[in-house]
């Protein structure tokens, strides 16, 4: 901020206390960017006054770090969780270089641009939410990544079907019910189709799953998040669509990851 100096420590203090007060648990990091983002000190109490509220921080400061990386999130896109660098490292560890990846349900784009960042990959991403959309554009093309609008597969070019290596799908799990106790940083602020995956959450896996060996190449990865709760009812979707599966987990990222390799020669039953 063009006004601020770090040696205003009153000043920082009122900020974190503010903050505090209102249940930001990282209040001290949080008023540092924040400060860091601000142009005035005008912009900055307004800034303030919006994580005050419930706006989440990135829609605040317009970016979130994820896997070391600056993503940019416009307002109203679903802001990538920590929890799914997992999901990001799971699929680093299966890319080749010049791999077709596909980032289903993509959100910003976060986890597209990390594997475009770790390898020369052929990338491309889809979403539903056009906001989405324009964001993930912003964050991936530079990688020379294409991104379209659209439901799942329907917005692909039809010349992908059965030569995509890897795709990546971090859908929306919160049974619908289960919504209105989330954060209100996601339940207000983030758009309810990135989140709401139906009655029992898993509406939207059961259709990335169904149509997915229509897309992969012959020992191609499915890799999605699901929570450790759901676990065994995604395992069984994906062993009914013929997918070779198995569960990965990270007790620090508090996160679970369902990977599904697509056999060399299958005949594949499509839908759960």
């Amino acid at each position: 901020m063009n006004d601020y100096g770090d040696h205003d420590d009153q000043f920082f203090s009122i900020i974190v206390t503010k903050l505090q007060e209102a249940g930001c648990v990282f209040a001290e990091d949080e008023a540092r960017l924040l400060i860091a983002s601000a142009g005035t000190t005008t912009e900055l109490s307004d800034m303030v006054e919006l994580r005050t509220t419930g706006m989440p921080l990135e829609h605040i400061i317009g970016w979130a770090e994820f896997c070391g990386l600056r993503i940019i999130v416009d307002k109203g896109v679903f802001v990538p969780r920590q929890r799914t660098a997992f999901l990001a490292r799971q699929a680093a560890a299966l890319i080749r270089p010049k791999s077709v990846v596909l980032d289903l349900c993509c959100g910003s784009g976060a986890v597209g641009a990390v594997l475009a960042y770790l390898e020369h990959i052929e990338l491309y991403a889809t979403d539903i939410d056009p906001a989405s959309v324009q964001c993930t554009r912003r964050n991936i093309t530079t990688a020379g990544g294409r991104v379209y609008e659209g439901d799942l597969f329907e917005p692909l070019p039809i010349i992908l079907r059965g030569r995509v290596n890897i795709i990546v799908a971090n859908a929306p799990y919160v049974p619908t019910k289960a919504i209105e106790f989330l954060p209100p940083e996601a339940r207000i602020h983030e758009a309810k189709i990135a989140l709401d995956g139906g009655t029992d959450g898993l509406d939207v896996q059961r259709r990335i799953v169904a149509t997915a060996p229509l897309w992969l190449a012959p020992g191609g990865h499915l890799l999605i998040e699901t929570s450790e709760r759901q676990t065994p009812q995604t395992v069984d979707i994906f062993t009914r669509c013929g997918l070779i599966t198995r569960v990965t987990r990270s007790d620090e990222f508090d996160a679970t990851v369902v990977i599904g390799t697509k056999p060399s020669t299958a005949s594949f039953v499509f839908g759960p």
